[in-house]
Order: C-alpha cells, then sequence, then structure tokens
C-alpha cells in the first residue's frame, strides 16, 4: 500500500508555471513567411493580434518556413505586401455576421498573387483558435505535406486548483483555448474515451474508493463505470473504444485489467506479487506495463491471457510512464541521481521490432508522453528551471516546440 501512495502522489503533485516558447529548429533554407492582419473592428486590436501569434507558432510547427514573429497589419484586398523581402505572406480578415458566427478570410500571397484562399466559421469566439490551426492544415496541404490532422484535435487535461481540489480541461495543443467541463472534487487521470472525442473517463478520488467515471462532454451524462479500493486509474483505450486498460490494487498490490466496455466485465492481465501498472495497448496484441519485478521500475509487454513476460528496455535502472503506438513505445527514464538538485528524467523512443533506441529529450523533468494518432507526433509536458510547458515533438523532422502552462499544475493529459 505504501507503494501505491507514493506512485499516486508522484503522479498528482506535477509543478507548472511560466515557461516562454522555445522553438528548436534548422532555418537556414527554409523559406521565409510572415503573418499580416486585415482585421477591422473586431472587438479591437487584442482579438486580431492574439489570433496572429497563433498563427505565427503554428506555421512554426509546421517546420515549413522561417516565421517572423513580428506584428504587422494590412489591407485585406490590397494588391501589395508590408514585406516584399519575405517568399510567402499570410493575411487573415476576422469578421462577425449578424447571428454572431465568427469568420476568418485568409489568404496566402506570392509574388504579389494570391495563391490560396479560404473562409474559416465557428459559432464560439472562444473556438476561433481553431480556425487557426486549421488554416494552418490547409497551408500545409498546399504545399504537399503530410497531413497535419493532430492540429486541430482537442487534448484533455486534469490540473489541480488546490488541495484535492482539480478540474478538467478541454484545450487546444497550445493551450490558447481551454474550457474547463469538470470541477468539484479530486478528478485525475482524465483520459479520451473514443476517437471522435465524445466522451472522457477520468478518475475520482473524493470518496474513500477510488471511482471510475464515463462523461459525455456534450450531454453530461455521467457512467460510473467501476470502484476498487487502493487505486483505479484508465491508462488506456482501444482505438475502436471497446476496450480499457484499467490499473487496479482491491487487494493491495495494482495490477493490469482488460475491461470490456460492451459486456461492463473485467479480466485480470498481471498477476505479479509486486507492482504493475499504466498499461498500454501494442499494435501486435500485447500490452506495455511498468513494473518493478527487478527490483526498480522497469518497461515490459505480454500477450493478455498468457504467462510469459518480455522485458522491453534494457537501459537505465529507473524507467517508468510508458506510452505506446503500434511498434513503438516511449518512456520516461531518469538520468540523474542528486539528492541536492532536480533530476533530469527524459523520454526515449523505441522500436519493439528492433535493438532502435533513440532520446526525445535532453534537460529537466520530461513525462507525460503521448502519441498523436499517426504515431508521428508526441506530447508530453517539461519542466525545468521552476518552469513548465506542454511539448510538440515532431519525430520525422526531428524538431521540438515549447508552449507555456500559465499557473497551472497539470496532472495527467490526454491527446
Amino acid at each position: 500500500m505504501r507503494h501505491i501512495i507514493i506512485l499516486v502522489f508522484c503522479s498528482l503533485w506535477l509543478f507548472a508555471s511560466d515557461a516562454t516558447i522555445d522553438v528548436i529548429k534548422e532555418s537556414g533554407s527554409l523559406p521565409s513567411i510572415v503573418v499580416e492582419d486585415a482585421t477591422v473592428d473586431f472587438r479591437g486590436e487584442s482579438t486580431s493580434k492574439k489570433f496572429a501569434k497563433v498563427l505565427q507558432a503554428d506555421l512554426n510547427v509546421l517546420a515549413l518556413f522561417n516565421v517572423d514573429t513580428t506584428y504587422h497589419t494590412a489591407d485585406y484586398d490590397s494588391d501589395s505586401v508590408e514585406d516584399s523581402s519575405k517568399n510567402y505572406t499570410l493575411r487573415f480578415r476576422l469578421s462577425r455576421n449578424d447571428r454572431g458566427t465568427v469568420i476568418v478570410d485568409a489568404k496566402l500571397i506570392r509574388d504579389k498573387e494570391s495563391v490560396m484562399s479560404r473562409s474559416y466559421r465557428v459559432d464560439k469566439e472562444s473556438m476561433s483558435v481553431f480556425l487557426a490551426h486549421s488554416i494552418a492544415y490547409d497551408v500545409n496541404a498546399y504545399f504537399g505535406q503530410e497531413s497535419v490532422e493532430w492540429m486541430k484535435r482537442k487534448l484533455v487535461i486534469s490540473r489541480l486548483v488546490g488541495k484535492k481540489q482539480s478540474e478538467i480541461v478541454i484545450a487546444d495543443y497550445t493551450l490558447t483555448y481551454q474550457h474547463v467541463i469538470i470541477k468539484g472534487g479530486l478528478n485525475v487521470f482524465a483520459r479520451w474515451a473514443d476517437e471522435k472525442h465524445n466522451a472522457i473517463y477520468y478518475t475520482s478520488l473524493s470518496t474513500q474508493i477510488p471511482t471510475l467515471y464515463r462523461v459525455n462532454i456534450k450531454t453530461g451524462k455521467k457512467e460510473l463505470i467501476a470502484t476498487s479500493d487502493g487505486m483505479l486509474v484508465c491508462s488506456d483505450v482501444s482505438r475502436d473504444g471497446k476496450k480499457l486498460l484499467l490499473t487496479m490494487a482491491p487487494n493491495g498490490q495494482p495490477d493490469i485489467y482488460l475491461f470490456d466496455t460492451i459486456t461492463k466485465k473485467k479480466r485480470r492481465v498481471t498477476t505479479y506479487s509486486g507492482i504493475d501498472v499504466n498499461g498500454q495497448f501494442l499494435g501486435d496484441g500485447r500490452v506495455v506495463f511498468v513494473s518493478n519485478r527487478l527490483g526498480y521500475p522497469n518497461i515490459f509487454a505480454k500477450n493478455i491471457g498468457q504467462r510469459s513476460v518480455e522485458q522491453m528496455v534494457y537501459y537505465g535502472r529507473n524507467n517508468s510512464a510508458s506510452t505506446a503506438h503500434n511498434e513503438y513505445i516511449i518512456y520516461k527514464s531518469r538520468e540523474s541521481d542528486n539528492a541536492y538538485e532536480p533530476n533530469t528524467f527524459n523520454l526515449h523512443l523505441i522500436s519493439t521490432k528492433s535493438d532502435f533506441v533513440r532520446r526525445l529529450t535532453a534537460t529537466g523533468d520530461n513525462e507525460f508522453a503521448r502519441f498523436s494518432q499517426n504515431g508521428k507526433v508526441v506530447m508530453y509536458v517539461k519542466n525545468y528551471l521552476q518552469e513548465s510547458a506542454i511539448g510538440i515533438i515532431r519525430l520525422e523532422q526531428n524538431k521540438n516546440f515549447l508552449f507555456p502552462l500559465k499557473g497551472a499544475k497539470i496532472q495527467s493529459l490526454d491527446w
């Protein structure tokens, strides 16, 4: 039981503070681009300036351009551009119709000619950040690059706001948009319940017995899924939403269980007398998880229904917090052990089909890694020098982007 308490509190008390946006990129041969704001009388300049800033961040993450990060204005219909030295100009205009719908017109200009023009709309102004992501998505498509559909997806965050108090929040990947959907009590380990993002699972620790709920975020309907003494966490959801991997400790030591959302029946996956936690589905039918069966935390995998267990990581002696996508696994490894200074926890990527190992981060405390749907992008939380940020890693481009967490304590995230 002592180990369970330590495990839970290590997950709960992640401190997050302000961080500056950090972009690591090689910019020598990339074409240049500038964003121009052509908005006229849309609740003052602050809204359109904020929109321009999000667009600049999105263009940076595309890793296709050298992005001018200064603020520029222009007439939307003008044939001229403010900075002719740039290869491309992305011009936008915010407006609102009689029904209150927010409309964004945008065009990509090269050599004073529009090469792409689109119009976007959303009913709520607070959601306009997703229009910026849609513009960046279309710019990326115009240049024939692999889809960045992940830019338009929402993430779900559990953030601590006080003693035994937390909020579950829906956000965009830059954290510009944040909408609280559940508050009151201690609600943690939020996880999307389906690919359409219609519902979430989360654990309530507001009572003596941990309880897993499913909530439809559109209707607000809440369903009790399971309860368990000790601990109860939904660590992964199958792609079809029909299976859950739960960490439960009904008898004092945590194990991995497979829960069928249709029949409501659970099946025990691991039976080790020590600690088995954080199960993740692998693409080959196996489950990867964290266990202390070597006397220290490490990453293992097994087929459901079989007794044999395979060690997946042979480097380091403190490896935890795994996440998986098809044949790839990301795990967190402690790479320092200093009693008087903050330790370094880096993320590593491995393949189940080779000895391939790739370190994804270099400094600070990095955790809560989650793959995008296509496995090409990783989201995580970085803590460094008393600052915290959401990190985005584009694996094929070998680029890392950081976005600030402002005054929040992030307990968990899912993409």
